[in-house]
């Protein structure tokens, strides 16, 4: 007898099941009492024509072993995850040390349970009527559709605004106050400015749910959590674990705030090796060394891509954050630095996965991610950035408080949508 769960769903599942019990394919596998080749198949997507619904039995079993895994954790915090979360006992994301590593796989599992909405295949209207502010202090795209398509995904409306020329602020008003009129009119801010610790003033001013979509060189904590959750899913596929991997972080690793986030949630698992590879003048700042130390982790320091690269797991590069500069040279940055394929495919795995923040520089020559990877399935920031999606809608709805109104709410989408998003994605197929 067939299990009723839909394929997608069955994969969220299993997926989760193996994310909670810290497990690889081949241990799942071996824990269930099937065979290797049959658990890849529930795992294929469902348009793959190896794709098979796992049986009844396994669905149950899987459900078991969750439940007794949950029985015989001693201890555990069993209070709303946006109170295990909170910020001085509000419902606000300001950084990632609010949370540990029990309270980012809780949240993962939320993002699951979005995957079919953010897919299109699902809708809900669970924060119909409410309204999010979207303040963009400083230029943005991608973070800001982001978080407003996430609202809206899950029935919300955005108000947005960019930059300071038409903000009041530009006319003397404090942050405090600013923040303090826009929550009498929305229901929930997304705040990215360009000073460090002002994202905090806002949240200091409202009891609302405020999010931190990036403040100066400091932190961009939904980034980060969007990127470890690409990382377990892409390793999920492999049978790898976040545990003893290897990651290479590349760039401008002083200014980049989404390192500094990403760096201090992996630094939560076991074992890892970072390869931090930039010029003198952009290296990791010295009290993330020290926490990622403290955590009994490994950490090298390069200049040399060439030596940095070499058996990573995760390539995560980084654009030179100009804007961040006052006066300084950029020293050692040369075009050299570029990642390019033919560096890759001498350097690395051919599991390795390539990620990036975005934007990158594309363009010829520049010392960044190389677009002669676009079709290189290794590359992973086109399914990083989907990603963004599933997990801003679970902050939202995490915060909000309708996280367990989500699955029961959702019915299928009335509009039809490309089986691929975009042009290229079909070269990936079987990779999700």
């Amino acid at each position: 007898m067939a299990y009723i769960s839909p394929v997608s769903q069955q994969q969220d599942i299993l997926r989760d099941a193996m994310r909670r019990l810290n497990l690889t394919r081949d241990a799942f596998s071996e824990r269930l009492g099937v065979r290797r080749r049959a658990l890849d198949t529930w795992l294929l997507p469902a348009d793959s024509g190896e794709s098979r619904a796992m049986p009844e039995m396994v669905g149950k079993f899987v459900a078991e072993i969750l439940q007794r895994e949950a029985q015989a954790t001693t201890g555990a915090d069993d209070r709303p995850l946006a109170q295990r979360i909170a910020s001085e006992g509000r419902p606000h994301l300001l950084s990632v040390a609010q949370f540990d590593r029990d309270s980012l796989e809780a949240l993962f599992q939320v993002a699951d349970v979005m995957q079919p909405i953010a897919r299109r295949q699902k809708v809900t209207r669970v924060l119909e009527g409410a309204v999010l502010g979207s303040l963009f202090f400083e230029a943005s795209t991608r973070t800001r559709v982001s978080f407003g398509a996430a609202f809206c995904r899950l029935g919300g409306t955005v108000c947005d605004t960019t930059g300071f020329t038409f903000s009041s602020m530009a006319k003397g008003e404090s942050i405090y106050d600013t923040s303090r009129v826009m929550s009498g009119y929305v229901d929930a801010l997304v705040v990215r400015h360009p000073e460090q610790g002002s994202v905090a003033e806002f949240a200091r001013a409202t009891n609302i749910p405020v999010i931190n979509a990036g403040d100066g060189p400091g932190e961009h904590p939904s980034q980060a959590i969007l990127d470890l959750y690409t990382i377990q899913r892409e390793f999920s596929r492999m049978g790898k674990l976040v545990d003893g991997t290897h990651v290479a972080m590349v760039g401008d690793l002083k200014y980049g705030r989404t390192v500094h986030s990403l760096i201090r949630l992996l630094s939560l698992y076991r074992g890892l090796k970072f390869t931090l590879i930039a010029p003198p003048s952009l290296e990791m700042p010295a009290y993330l060394l020290d926490l990622v130390a403290r955590n009994g982790h490994v950490i090298e320091q390069t200049q040399s891509l060439e030596e940095g690269l070499r058996g990573a797991d995760v390539v995560y590069a980084t654009r030179i954050q100009k804007e961040r500069f006052a006066g300084e040279e950029i020293e050692g940055y040369t075009p050299e630095f570029q990642i390019r394929k033919a560096l890759v495919d001498t350097l690395c795995k051919p599991d390795t996965i390539l990620m990036h923040p975005l934007p990158r520089d594309g363009r010829p020559g520049a010392n960044d991610l190389s677009i002669d990877l676009n079709h290189d399935p290794r590359l992973a920031i086109f399914r990083q950035t989907d990603n963004g999606i599933p997990v801003r809608m679970a902050l939202f709805a995490v915060l909000m408080g309708v996280e367990h109104q989500v699955a029961r709410s959702m019915r299928d989408a009335g509009w039809r949508s490309p089986a691929h998003i975009g042009p290229d994605d079909a070269d990936f197929d079987g990779l999700d």
